[in-house]
């Protein structure tokens, strides 16, 4: 297999983490690209047309992207249980578009700093992907504790590259005090060896 990689790409590192988690991370190999939905680059826009990371290319059929499909191969691939049978399963899935919400929020307020000029750029339009951010956070600490504190799954995996994500770009943001749960839950699991692997840094 192949995967092309970025290393600050929060989406990439879920599946990264998957890799290790699932001892796939051998059977890869790691291609590195750069690119941004203004200029792609050196993105692999033959293989995922819509220009975006993580892109899984295997032998055996075509590319795989959106980190979703992606952990959900990798999964099965490997018959490690990250997706749990169902009724759990719809609570794991939730639980994993809720922190890939979180994602999506926080990379439109990277995106709203990095690439559009100072003078066009939109506050409320920032304060209200925060907000999706809030009560996102707010909603772990009050419904998904148990979860996050039950058996080890894709959730636990996605809720965790997301809030690395929000103190890797948005490091001023404070989303511990309000959700003291969340936080020492994620103190704990940022020392899984899969995440301490995948930490997020600047080229």
């Amino acid at each position: 297999m192949r995967l092309y990689f970025a290393p600050t790409s929060p989406y990439v590192r879920k599946v990264m983490a998957v890799l290790h988690e699932t001892g796939q991370l051998d059977d890869t190999e790691i291609v590195s690209v750069y690119g941004t939905p203004m200029d792609p680059q050196s993105m692999p826009i033959a293989k995922n047309p819509l220009g975006k990371l993580p892109a899984l290319e295997r032998s055996d059929g075509p590319t795989l992207y959106d980190s979703r499909v992606i952990t959900r191969y990798l999964d099965a691939r490997a018959d490690a249980g990250l997706y749990p049978a169902p009724p759990r399963l719809w609570e794991t899935l939730t639980l994993e578009a809720t922190a890939d919400g979180i994602l999506d929020a926080a990379l439109l307020m990277v995106y709203e700093k990095r690439l559009r000029p100072d003078e066009l750029q939109m506050p409320d339009y920032v304060e209200g992907q925060w907000s999706k951010v809030a009560r996102a956070t707010a909603a772990l600490e009050a419904l998904w504790m148990s979860h996050l504190q039950g058996r080890f799954d894709i959730g636990h995996i996605a809720v965790g590259c997301a809030l690395g994500y929000l103190d890797f770009r948005l490091p001023d943001r404070d989303w511990r005090s309000a959700n003291p749960a969340l936080a020492n839950w994620y103190a704990a699991f940022s020392e899984r060896p899969s995440m301490s692997a995948t930490v997020p840094v600047n080229p």
